[in-house]
This record gives structure tokens, C-alpha cells and sequence, in this order.
């Protein structure tokens, strides 16, 4: 796929998985399943000229899958009249500038883009390739022209040709251009739809939601007239025949009412006799970002003001939907504007443009916090300052390419649901607002077959997290990369003592004896610990995670004991969780990672002691043999989770794979663990070698071997030493032999994988412990 149709397909969040070719094609099939619905070629020639084996390989799979081929020609170099295309009774002309194009009402291709216009005038470009064909296998699906005579020399120019199947048993749409015409935009989404039988399909209902921020608010000379506001209210009434249910989202700011001139003041009085004309929510008193309060009385007195403010005008205070000044504290994420929301106003659903950044916009996402859901906030290309047509970036001609196949348009196009941010000086002076959003609708009407609704935000929160639910759980971002969130980000609050690197597991492979020597070092610094899971805090992978940020960043406190110091976490669970890698990649993206790896077979028999120590029921229903062998298909869920939570964290390689899918292999650094027992000190020289500590701090002096724990301990000033607290390494019966051989043989794939994962990653040497395993497994 090229970069502007893979744009397109994320920004409709069409379901798709998509493998780049190379010189030989990808698996084609899995267990006698298809594994593609659509093959797109960017460039169509690299199918026409692929060698025979490969071609005849791809030609057989489609026919028998019933899979079609979407196809690019490109540009030409130079103009050339009808170039057969090879292997086909098809014909190209090139290298033309063509104008008004319109389509075929006949094409069964068409779902999103509806026929019966016309677009006049020039189509983007001179380098035009359009089809002719003598074979009814082939029917025209858009046409242009390249006379400039008008319709009545109107000579109609296939630029984009279906290919029914009949010459060789293989669906084709093919495009004589790009994708820079918004019309072939749309062609090429039906184009999906259509060769894959319905699977690569989107919706074809829109759900739009108009807010006006800023009521009330605004310097004079800027706000609504009295005239402004029946206009609004005239252009409403023409918007619901195009999108039925369309009101006005009012978005109020009560400190600012009659703050304008005589004349606005006016419009003021008149916005609230029409108060049941709209549909309203609370904005913020005083227009005040909300990152700005770190006092929650305070920020609650504020909003308690603009409720009042409501209820002693007439405007509805049950529509539990409010949106910040500026999208502040809603992300990232300001605790205390969820808290004295849902106490005040009892919010359940906000919009924001910042989630999980302003740009690219067909990349915003929604998440819920809090029992608060968020929905993505898409902009009109309207700001506060955009009240004169004249004054517009480009002018009236710029934002109606906008408007009619542009970024508007397109916004509408690929989101299923829309929630707009528009301002109260939008519908003043010239009133662009009505203007743009009039003329936007009207143009989807004629050019798709989109439904355009409106719903209130509870009912559009409920159907988009229904639509999309894999957006529910929010991905912490790092708000300190990006400049915007910085700016709504509360001063109180630095990046600067987050964890610089992570000891990520698995358990009992001796992260907790690494965290005690680590908490040693003069320059580094663990977090504080926690009243529930003491050294743990285990936030990126557990419930702890939807407490947010904030929750998250009062175990790295600033204070002048920590400060230039290394900051770390130990979790020994993040090691295999699958959500993890992803989580700690948004928040921590340059963090390095530190996990420590023993014998799996070892690792496995010391977590079911520790389980069994603790009185975990299935130690006591099973014995460590009947656990590692029972039959997963048959066995009780409680006992299959535990059996997992015992034997998985031993894949190794699988679970680095997944981190490396999110970090470069220089940010980990893998400890044998059987060397961490039996030689710390060179163990944590490495160590510091890879966090690059100098001068490095000498453990020699400072760790010694106790004799009767049988383990390295710190050494006190006294001359004693300390070890490591009740529990840790507790004396336990040898594994029996036969669980031992079991497991040998069960890691046996995890652990050669191990091997090649090693040796890619450039160790040079191999564990003992890991040779050792490999070895008794072929004997």
C-alpha cells in the first residue's frame, strides 16, 4: 500500500492487517484459510512484470479464495496513446490534465461515493493515466475529460476501470492516478469494500455533534449580536433536514455574561430566551484551565459558580457532559478535574483534540478514566480568531477546498463519530461557523451515501466505546515529549524523576536480591515503597495502571535525596505480561530494561513454593508434578491459571521478543541470574557499565557471602550483615527428577529459541545454566 491509502485505512479504523512483499510473496494461506481479502499493489506494473512463479502463485490463490487485486498505475514520464497493459485487452493513455469528473450510477463498486454529480473543474495534477478496453470484463467506475469545451464536447475519460473477472476469473478495481482527488479517496475505500466482499467495509451512518465552546466569553467586539443568534437558530433548522436530531452544542462561561458591548450584551440576553433551542454544557466559570488548580475546594467553588450561574438562567445542568478550556487536565490526565466534575456536575463524558496527540488527527483516539469517558474532538479549521472571511488562511477559496472533498470533508468521511470544536466568535462577524457547517453537510449529501444523525454525547459516548472497545483502557503518554501537553500539564508536575530503567523479571529469578544491591549504590535510587505490595508497585500491569499519572508518580517524589540520582522500579511481573511492553513504551520511551533469567525448569519449581509458602489452595489440591503436567484442555480454570502463571513466565524468548517489539535491543540488558548468586560484584559491574555510572561504586566492599543463608548480603558498619528479609531464600526439597526431565523437555523449543534470540542480540557467551538444559534434552 502506498503512505496516503495505509493514512486513510487508519484514519477510518477499517479492520486490517497488512504485510509489505518483497521479492517473493508472503504465506498465503494458513491451514488451507486465506489469509488476505484485498491485494494492493501501488505500483500495478510490479504485478504485471513479477516472474512467472510468483504470478501464477498469486493469480491461483485469488480465483480460489475469491480474492480481488486493487491496483495504482503511476505517473508517467511522458504522454503515450493507447499502451496495451500487459497480458490484458486493456489500454492506457498517459500523462494527461483532465477536468469534471463524475461517476458511473451503474458501478456496483459505489457504497460510500454516490453518483449523479458532477465535479467542475481541473483535477489535481497533469499526469493523468485514463483507461479504454475492448473486453466486457471491464466497466468504468469515474471519468473525467480533457476537453475544456464544456459539456456539450464532453468526451468521457475512464480514470478509474473495474474488472469484473470475466477474462481470467480475478476481481479488479485499477486507478489511472492517485489518491491526491478526494473523489478517488472514496472510490478506493468502496474499492475495499467491494473486493472483499463486505470485510474491509465502514459504517455507513455518521454520527455529529457541534459544540460551541466560549458562550459568553470573548473580547467585545468578537461576540454575538442578537441578529448572530437568530441566524443560528435559522441555520440549525435547515441543518436538521440534512442530519436529523442537529442541535447546537452550548458550552457556557458564566463570569463573562453582559462583559461586551450594548449590542452583544443583546445577543447575550437573546441566546437565553432560545435557551431550549440548544443543547448546553459547562464550560468553566471563568474560562480557566484547569491544570492550573491544585486546590480541590477552590476548583469546586469555581464550577459550583457557573451551576448557579445556570440554574438561575434557565439552562439544563443534567447533560453530564463538559468540556475543559483549551482540552486542560482531561490529558493529560488533572485528577482533580475528574474528581470535583463528577462531585459538581456529575460528568460522564468529555471530548478532547489532545488524546493521544493533536496530530495526526485521524490518529485520536477516546479512553475512559475515572467512570468518565473521552471521546476524540475533531476540528472544523475554525479558531477563535477566525471570524472574517477575508482573515481566513488562504480565504474563502481555501476553506472551501475544505469543505468539498477536503480535510472537513474527509474528517466526516472516515469517523464514524463526529464531535466538533467550534467557538462563539465562529458565529459572530461573518458567522463562518454556519457557513462551514452548512455547506460541508449539503456536499456529503450529494457526493456519498452517508446517513448524517446527531445524538447527545451520553448516546454517542455509549456507541463509540461500543464501536471501538479496545479503546477503553487508556495508554499513559509521557507528557513532557510533547510541547502542547506540556502547556496544560500543572506545574507541580516533572517527568524528570520517572524511572530511567526497569527491572522488568520474571519472578523468583533474584530481582529482589538486584533491587537490595541497587538501593546500595550512592547514585541510584528506588521508588518509595508500597503500603499494599511493598517494593512492587506493579502499575503498568495490573489495576494500579487506571489510577493514572499522578498515582504513578508519587512513588518518584522530588526531594533532595533523590535528586541527580538514577531512578528506578522493580516489578518482576511486568516480564511476561503482553500488555506491558506497549504501556511502558508510551510513558518510558527511551527507559532501559533489566531482566534476570535462570533455569525455567528451576524458575517454575521455586515459584510453586513460594505460591505453596504463601497458601495459594491449588498447592494444596496439587502437587508441583500434577500441576506441570495436567492437561490444560480438561483441567479446572482456576488450576489452568495457575499452571500458566507458573510455566509461562519460562518462555523467555517469546516474552523479550515482545519487548523488542518496542525497544531497541541496546536499552536491555540481560543478568544470568545463576551469576547474580554466585558472583554479584562483577554481575553489577556490568551493570553500571551498561548505565553508563562513572565512577562506578565498588560493591566488593560492601556485599559479602553469608555462610549461613548461603547468599550475598550487605555488610553493615558494625561488621555484621544483613540479608535479605524472612522468606527469601527459604530451603525447600530438591525438584523431584521426573518433574525435572518434564520440564527440561517442555523448554526445550523456548529455550534454542533462547539460543538464536542470545546470539542475535550479539551475547557472547551463553548461560551455563541454559547449556546445561539444552544438553540433557538430547541426551
Amino acid at each position: 500500500m502506498c503512505v496516503l491509502s495505509i493514512m486513510m485505512v487508519d484514519a477510518a479504523a477499517v479492520a486490517y492487517k497488512m504485510e509489505v512483499a518483497g521479492k517473493s510473496l508472503p504465506a498465503l494461506t494458513n491451514l488451507d484459510k486465506g489469509r488476505y481479502s484485498v491485494i494492493v499493489f501501488e505500483n500495478y506494473h510490479r504485478y504485471l512484470n513479477m516472474d512467472k512463479w510468483n504470478r501464477e502463485l498469486l493469480d491461483k490463490y485469488c480465483r480460489e479464495y475469491g480474492v480481488g487485486i486493487l491496483g495504482f498505475f503511476p505517473p508517467a514520464n511522458r504522454h503515450m496513446t493507447g499502451v496495451k497493459v500487459k497480458g490484458f485487452p486493456l489500454y492506457l493513455h498517459t500523462k494527461l490534465s483532465l477536468r469534471d469528473a463524475m461517476l458511473n450510477s451503474a458501478s456496483p463498486v459505489l457504497r460510500v461515493a454516490r453518483a449523479g454529480g458532477v465535479y467542475q473543474g481541473p483535477l489535481p495534477g497533469d499526469d493523468w493515466s485514463v483507461f479504454t478496453a475492448n473486453h466486457t470484463t471491464y466497466e468504468p467506475v469515474a471519468w473525467g475529460s480533457n476537453s475544456s469545451g464544456g459539456w456539450t464536447e464532453y468526451v468521457p475519460l475512464a480514470t478509474v476501470m473495474q474488472d469484473h473477472g470475466m477474462y481470467d476469473g480475478i476481481s479488479r478495481v485499477l486507478f489511472g492516478n492517485g489518491l491526491n482527488f478526494w473523489l478517488h479517496r472514496l472510490l478506493f475505500l468502496d474499492s475495499l469494500s467491494y473486493l472483499s466482499k463486505g470485510q474491509l467495509s465502514i459504517s455507513l451512518e455518521r454520527q455529529v455533534l457541534v459544540d460551541i465552546d466560549d458562550i459568553f466569553v470573548g473580547e467585545s467586539g468578537i461576540r454575538m449580536w442578537k441578529e448572530d443568534v437568530h441566524d443560528l437558530i435559522k441555520t440549525q433548522d435547515r441543518i436538521r433536514q440534512l442530519v436529523p436530531g442537529f442541535k447546537f452544542n452550548l458550552g457556557f462561561s458564566g463570569k463573562y455574561f453582559h462583559r461586551g458591548t450594548w449590542e452583544e450584551n443583546e445577543g447575550d440576553d437573546t441566546i437565553l430566551e432560545n435557551v431550549d433551542k440548544f443543547n448546553w454544557f459547562c464550560h468553566m466559570w471563568n474560562h480557566m484551565q484547569p491544570h492550573l488548580y491544585n486546590n480541590e475546594t477552590h476548583l469546586e467553588y469555581e464550577m459550583s459558580l457557573n451551576k448557579a450561574f445556570a440554574e438561575t438562567h434557565g439552562i439544563p445542568t443534567n447533560s453530564s457532559y463538559s468540556v475543559a478550556p483549551h482540552h486542560s487536565g482531561v490529558y493529560p490526565v488533572h485528577e482533580l478535574l475528574y474528581t470535583v466534575w463528577k462531585k459538581v456536575w456529575n460528568i460522564r463524558v468529555t471530548s478532547t483534540e489532545e488524546y493521544p496527540h493533536l496530530r495526526p488527527a485521524r490518529l485520536r483516539r477516546g479512553f475512559v478514566h475515572r467512570g468518565i469517558k473521552v471521546l476524540p474532538r475533531q476540528t472544523c479549521g475554525l479558531f477563535t480568531h477566525t471570524i472574517y472571511v477575508d482573515r481566513y488562511p488562504g480565504g474563502l477559496k481555501k476553506l472551501d477546498e475544505s469543505i468539498m472533498g477536503g480535510e472537513l470533508f474527509q474528517t466526516i468521511v472516515y469517523n464514524p463519530i463526529n464531535v466538533f470544536m467550534s467557538h462563539m466568535s465562529n458565529y459572530g462577524s461573518d458567522r463562518l461557523a454556519l457557513y462551514t457547517f452548512e455547506s460541508v453537510f449539503q456536499f456529503i449529501r450529494c457526493w456519498t451515501n452517508l446517513k448524517l444523525v446527531s445524538s447527545g454525547p451520553l448516546e454517542l459516548a455509549d456507541k463509540y466505546f461500543k464501536m471501538y472497545p479496545e479503546e477503553i483502557d487508556p495508554v499513559w503518554g509521557n507528557p513532557c515529549l510533547d510541547q502542547r501537553h506540556l502547556k496544560i500539564w500543572s506545574y507541580k508536575k516533572s517527568c524528570q524523576h520517572l524511572p530511567k530503567f526497569l527491572v522488568i523479571g520474571p519472578q523468583k529469578t533474584g530481582t529482589t536480591a538486584l533491587y537490595t544491591f541497587l538501593s546500595m549504590h550512592p547514585n541510584i535510587s528506588a521508588n518509595i515503597p508500597s503500603k499494599e505490595t511493598f517494593e512492587e508497585i506493579q502499575f503498568f500491569n495490573g489495576r494500579n495502571y487506571y489510577k493514572g499519572l499522578d498515582w504513578y508518580m508519587q512513588f518518584f517524589p522530588s526531594n533532595d535525596s533523590v535528586d541527580n540520582k538514577i531512578v528506578f522500579e522493580k516489578s518482576a511481573t511486568y516480564f511476561d505480561s503482553d500488555i506491558v511492553p506497549k504501556r511502558v513504551q508510551a510513558l518510558l520511551p527511551n527507559v532501559k530494561l533489566v531482566t534476570i533469567l535462570i533455569s525455567p525448569a528451576k524458575r517454575a519449581y521455586s515459584w510453586y513454593q513460594h505460591a505453596k509458602a504463601h497458601g495459594d489452595p491449588n498447592t494444596i489440591k496439587y502437587s508441583f508434578h500434577q500441576v506441570i503436567t495436567a492437561n490444560e484442555s480438561v483441567i479446572p480454570k482456576s488450576l489452568r491459571d495457575f499452571r500458566n502463571r507458573c510455566l509461562n513466565p519460562g518462555k523467555y524468548a517469546l516474552h523479550i521478543e515482545r519487548w523488542l517489539d518496542y525497544f531497541h535491543h541496546n536499552n536491555l540488558h540481560i543478568i544470568d541470574g545463576d551469576q547474580l548468586k554466585s558472583n554479584p560484584v562483577d554481575v553489577l559491574d556490568q551493570f553500571q557499565k551498561f548505565l553508563k555510572i562513572t565512577p562506578p561504586f565498588d560493591y566488593s566492599s560492601h556485599i559479602r557471602y553469608d555462610a549461613k543463608k548461603g547468599f550475598f548480603c550487605k555488610v553493615l558498619e558494625g561488621g555484621g550483615n544483613k540479608c535479605l528479609g524472612k522468606g527469601k531464600g527459604r530451603q525447600y526439597a530438591t525438584m523431584d527428577t521426573e518433574s525435572y526431565k518434564y520440564l527440561r523437555e517442555y523448554y526445550m523449543p523456548y529455550n534454542t529459541a533462547l539460543v538464536k534470540l542470545l546470539r542475535k542480540l550479539e551475547h557472547t557467551t551463553i548461560p551455563q545454566w541454559l547449556k546445561d538444559d539444552l544438553s540433557y534434552s538430547s541426551t
